[in-house]
């Protein structure tokens, strides 16, 4: 009796991603045993397709550019250092601006005040010159020198220095082989500075330098 032929045996694997029955994605070694050289391909339902994004075959879409957290953050702070720097020096400079102007509006008053007293300065000088500054009169002057001195008035003009068109006011001219050059012989009135501005200058009597006249010759010449 004789066997009747067998069939060949034909083994379907399924290479499908997506479980048609669950719906949820297979894993990797359901692909691997999908490899061997029997596997046929079996045709994929059409929802299942779209459940795959499109089929095997489909483009992957562009994934956006991740922004590193830290770099952005190091870009915030140094925006907002520069923004801190810029406004510390904005005050440093406003600051010493307001400090300047306070100075000037103090020192342009106290040279108002002091201007204002050089002509009892110029009492006091001439009744000391007469020697009648003496007593009580002689300590208030005193204090009143002093306390003008120490906010900043400096007198100026005296005999034997030289002179300085700037500071000096020549009301009297000579001519003298003493001096080297112009220089100051006489104060007729004394003039005052403070800091670096003149309040008034000094009226002074200014001497030039003069040469010596030639000797004569002691001997006379033979015819």
């Amino acid at each position: 009796m004789t066997r009747p032929e067998e069939q060949p045996h034909v083994v379907v694997r399924d290479r499908r991603r997506i479980d048609p029955e669950t719906g949820q994605v297979r894993p990797p070694a359901a692909d691997a045993e999908a490899t061997g050289p029997a596997a046929e391909e079996v045709p994929v339902a059409e929802g299942a397709a779209d459940a795959d994004g499109g089929g095997r075959h489909a483009a992957p879409d562009a994934e956006p550019a991740e922004v590193d957290p830290a770099a952005e953050l190091k870009a915030q702070l140094d925006e907002r250092t520069a923004d801190l720097q810029r406004l510390t020096a904005e005050y440093a400079n406003y600051r010493k601006r307001v400090e300047r102007d306070r100075e000037l509006v103090v020192t342009t008053a106290k040279a108002q005040v002091a201007a204002d007293l050089l002509a009892v300065l110029d009492d006091v000088e001439r009744a000391d010159a007469h020697g009648d500054l003496t007593g009580a009169f002689k300590a208030v002057a005193d204090k009143l020198v002093g306390a003008l001195t120490k906010a900043g008035l400096e007198p100026f003009g005296h005999e034997g220095e030289e002179f300085d068109p700037s500071v000096h006011e020549a009301v009297q001219h000579a001519t003298s082989p003493d001096v080297s050059g112009p220089t100051v012989t006489a104060v007729l009135r004394r003039g005052y500075r403070f800091g670096d501005r003149v309040l008034r200058p000094a009226l002074v009597g200014v001497t030039d330098h003069e040469p010596a006249a030639a000797e004569e010759p002691t001997g006379q010449q033979q015819d």
